[in-house]
């Protein structure tokens, strides 16, 4: 079940359709698995996906993968440019946040500091669910 729930963790954080909160709040209603592991994994899950939405904004600048001209992507780059890296911690959000952590790769910043930045917020989520159900 841990590793279902690294999967719906990882898919939800990119591009690709799907809620990872269903299920993590059903894990918890089960109370079967330590809740630190089990924010340890959806965490460890979300925060890949939306690494590879960073490496999707890398492969899009180096001409690898071609994006649809898209309005969300051009409002993400605006917040990125006026916040700068600190930002991608919302990339846990809604709507917002797979654009944010693609236009990162797209704008350069370092992979170290989306790493810590997207992490954090994507931990954040996880915590906040666990702590108020």
């Amino acid at each position: 079940m841990l590793l279902t729930l690294f999967l719906s963790a990882f898919t939800s954080a990119t591009l690709l359709p799907g809620s990872s909160e269903a299920l993590f709040l059903y894990m918890l209603a089960q109370q079967q698995w330590d809740v630190s592991l089990m924010i340890l994994v959806a965490g460890l899950g979300n925060s890949l996906g939306g690494m590879s939405n960073w490496l999707l904004g890398v492969l899009i600048r180096l001409g690898l993968y071609k994006k649809s001209a898209n309005t969300k992507y051009h409002n993400a780059e605006q917040q990125l440019q006026k916040f700068g890296a600190p930002i991608l911690f919302f990339g846990f959000l809604p709507i917002i946040g797979d654009p944010l952590c693609v236009v990162a790769g797209l704008v350069k910043i370092h992979w170290f500091k989306a790493l810590i930045f997207i992490s954090a917020g994507k931990f954040f989520r996880y915590f906040l669910f666990s702590y108020f159900t």
